[in-house]
């Protein structure tokens, strides 16, 4: 236990915190292919309407993809920019 450094420490436990932030993706990736499915059951059921559903469609996805992208974000910052590293100094 000795071994470890701090620095090794924070590198580590931020490499697990990039995982568990990409699993953020998992929320988006359902609700999106569950929005697609009920989208296209409405434009099924109303041709006419196609317009309005698929345009609620896409600003529904967009939002959902939000949450996705925060996720990426913070795993990015935590493996490459790392601000955690600079607290050890």
């Amino acid at each position: 236990m000795s071994n470890i450094t701090n620095e090794g420490l924070v590198l580590a436990c931020s490499a697990i915190g990039a995982g568990l932030a990409m699993i953020a993706g998992i929320g988006p990736g359902i609700g999106q292919g569950y929005a697609a499915g009920k989208g296209a059951e409405g434009v099924g059921r109303q041709p006419e309407a196609q317009g309005d559903i698929v345009r609620t469609m896409l600003l529904g996805a967009a939002v959902a993809e939000t949450t996705g992208i925060y996720g990426l974000i913070i795993a990015l910052i935590l493996l490459f920019a790392n601000p955690l590293i600079r607290l050890l100094g």
